[in-house]
């Protein structure tokens, strides 16, 4: 069983970065035995799949990892999704998997588009990356950025009080019944409630995201967790 304290506010939206970061390193180091690192840079180079990644070179200057992390994470997502790229039904499966005893479709679809930074229905390789180094590598303001990304469904540049609670909804319904105690029915809305009023400064109905990295930086918890998962790979 999961002990959550959703009690604390702050955990709250910690929840989201926490179950990201723990459940991508899970993902990405499958496949990755029988590594060779000759191999794996003349896959980037001559790549015949559907997708061709870019460089090495230009991904190591674009993200926080070096070239020879490239090389692992290519090797485990090429192992995992051998046309290149990765769709929303796959996202869906793996988190299935992750989370048997809850229903993980909402939230998997939500963390997919957050991924999928154009909008072409497929995350590449340089997508999964370009994430993936912000979650494990990036600064404090990158990651709130991120999560704020994430909480902004229909990416206006404001979290309603209603997109915070269809996210916090999918992440209650993907915890399904690891959680201890076992969650009220009401409970997602109880806690967007409190943790909305305290992000919407100026009461105007909405959460910019100046107001949402100003709240999240003065939570020692989130700022604390924030430092997790740096250098998980």
């Amino acid at each position: 069983m999961l002990t959550l304290e959703w009690e604390s506010e702050g955990l709250q939206t910690v929840g989201i970065v926490v179950i990201i970061c723990a459940s991508l390193k899970l993902l990405h180091l499958l496949g990755l035995i029988d590594f060779s690192e000759d191999s794996v840079e003349d896959e980037l180079e001559m790549a015949t799949v559907r997708h061709r990644p870019e460089a090495l070179e230009l991904l190591e200057a674009q993200s926080k990892f070096t070239k020879k992390e490239l090389q692992i994470l290519y090797r485990g997502f090429k192992n995992e999704c051998p046309s290149g790229v990765v769709n929303e039904d796959t996202f869906k499966e793996i988190y299935s998997q992750f989370f048997p005893q809850g229903d993980s479709t909402t939230y998997a679809h939500f963390l997919f588009n957050a991924f999928d930074t154009d909008h072409n229905g497929a995350v590449s390789f340089e997508d999964f990356i370009r994430g993936l180094s912000i979650l494990l590598r990036g600064t404090v303001q990158e990651k709130l950025n991120w999560a704020f990304n994430l909480y902004d469904i229909n990416k206006d540049g404001y979290i309603t009080k209603e997109e915070m609670l269809d996210i916090m909804k999918a992440i209650y319904d993907m915890m399904g019944k690891c959680t201890y105690p076992v969650l009220k029915e009401d409970a997602p809305r109880q806690h967007v409630e409190t943790f909305f009023q305290k992000m919407d400064k100026n009461k105007d109905g909405v959460v910019t995201i100046d107001e949402f990295i100003e709240s999240c930086q003065k939570d020692e918890n989130i700022m604390r967790s924030m430092q997790l998962f740096e250098n998980v790979i």
